[in-house]
């Protein structure tokens, strides 16, 4: 393992450029990943929008100040300003003009270009939508590494060896593609893959690249492949990313979120906490379905009633709208939340979700499976009841149900209803019945490895390790 203390000029002291998406399900991981560079000893340049950058610092610890260097670049205007002001996210932006935001992505390629000129980092990490820069470093002599917020699983399935013969119809999603050498169910339902074909393979917006075509310029001109993920969960997928693309695949660990950091007591998190001490230990069902997903109001209303037929206590953080331009906020069954006072609560605003969940009397998580919201389950041992929305959720979900730590509420696989009578009978299931004990047993089993910071920690040694030796 490397030594990283007093290491000024032998060498061995990076300076890494990192450039994630524009989605904080992926700004989230690269900055707690800078964050834990920073800590053993190297520095970081972090390249985003100013407005991003300003939501990410209160997660950054004064100690690490001098050695994360957060390069703000304006987001340039698209069209006729097709972006909502202030709009730098795609959790600030309609799902339906989230390409006009990888168009003005695409415009910080020179003021990007500009700053690795003139800062000249050992590595640049960045993510699937810059296809750009691969070239640039190279003709810099820079090191690129595609650091990626999916897991393996999700890219060994999306992802070929060049593009001949791609899948070229969403019914091509609904079973693992030819280049996948073992059985695995991990495939996209109809309803799912609808999302996906239509978002990944198409253009959807004139002058705007398909993301296939951004994840292959990446990864055919990357020097390395970094993986949030660990060998104990998909060592199978990591090691056929690395047969099929031929260069080294690296996970950098889950990056588990430390709760154990200095919280201050708020009133909001004081009230929260008073509600949840009151219920008895592993008996409360946490929903959320975070920033970027908003169920329909057809599926609100399944999901409220649904809650309300099962009896259970629960704990609802609720986002009716996706942001200020949302024109058709959803809103509860009239006359739930009076029915369920008694063992419910609807939380309208933010919620600090690490110390939520891992509070004692929280028994199940009913949410998406995206890649770091599963990894908070794991994290504090909380198996999950799931409904899919968006992006690589599906593919996340034929995992986890593989792996028996959460369970898929059943859904009509064409258009993917579900009612109210699936969700009460699937949080029972999970949360109480005999059927369900293997969810909660393996979620157990995952968090020794999850939750187990030491050998977390080894991963991004390693991976600090391979930096310092390649760079």
């Amino acid at each position: 393992m490397t030594n990283l203390k007093d290491n000024d000029g032998d060498g061995t002291k990076l300076h890494v450029a990192m450039l994630p998406w524009l989605a904080f399900g992926h700004m989230v991981p690269y900055f707690e990943l800078s964050k834990l560079i920073a800590q053993k000893g190297h520095t970081v340049s972090f390249i985003s929008t100013p407005r991003n950058i300003d939501r990410l610092l209160p997660r950054l610890p004064k100690n690490l100040s001098s050695a994360i260097n957060f390069v703000r670049l304006p987001l340039p205007v698209v069209g006729d300003n097709k972006l909502p002001e202030d709009g730098e996210a795609t959790t600030d932006v309609p799902f339906e003009l989230i390409s006009y935001l990888k168009i003005a992505f695409d415009g910080l390629k020179s003021p990007v270009t500009e700053f690795l000129e003139s800062s000249k980092p050992d590595w640049v990490l960045q993510d699937f939508a810059a296809y750009w820069l691969p070239p640039i470093s190279r003709r810099l002599g820079i090191k690129t590494g595609f650091l990626s917020a999916f897991n393996g699983a999700t890219l060994g399935i999306l992802k070929p060896p060049g593009f001949e013969e791609y899948r070229t119809c969403p019914a091509g999603f609904m079973k693992p593609p030819k280049w996948v050498p073992f059985e695995t169910p991990v495939a996209f339902k109809l309803f799912e893959c609808r999302y996906i074909f239509h978002g990944f393979m198409a253009e959807t917006t004139e002058g705007n690249v398909p993301d296939i075509h951004r994840v292959g310029g990446v990864i055919d001109g990357c020097d390395a492949i970094f993986v949030r993920s660990c060998y104990e969960y998909e060592a199978e997928w990591l090691g056929m990313i690395q047969d099929l693309h031929r260069k080294p695949v690296i996970p950098v660990g889950v990056l588990p979120p430390k709760p154990e950091e200095k919280f201050e007591d708020t009133d909001t998190w004081l009230t929260v906490k008073k509600w949840l001490d009151s219920r008895k230990t592993k008996s409360v069902v946490y929903v959320a379905f975070g920033s970027e997903a908003k169920p329909s109001q057809t599926e609100l209303n399944a999901i409220a009633l649904g809650l309300e037929l099962s009896g259970l206590p629960f704990f609802w953080v609720l986002k009716t709208r996706r942001g200020p331009w949302d024109t058709e906020p959803v809103e509860l069954p009239e006359g739930f939340e009076e029915r369920t006072a008694d063992r419910g609560m609807v939380w309208r605003g933010w919620v600090e979700q690490l110390r939520t969940l891992s509070h004692a009397s929280i028994g199940l998580v009913l949410t998406h499976p995206g890649w770091g919201t599963v990894i908070e389950a794991i994290r504090f041992a909380k198996p999950m009841a799931m409904l899919v929305f968006v992006y690589d959720q599906g593919l996340n979900a034929r995992v986890i149900e593989q792996k028996k730590i959460g369970y898929m509420i059943p859904r009509d696989e064409t258009e993917g209803f579900f009612t109210k009578e699936s969700v009460a009978k699937s949080l029972k299931l999970v949360m109480e019945e005999e059927e369900g004990k293997v969810y909660r047993e393996n979620v157990k089993e995952m968090k020794g490895v999850f939750g187990d910071m030491d050998r977390q920690d080894r991963y991004v040694d390693s991976f600090l390790d391979y930096l310092v030796a390649h760079r």
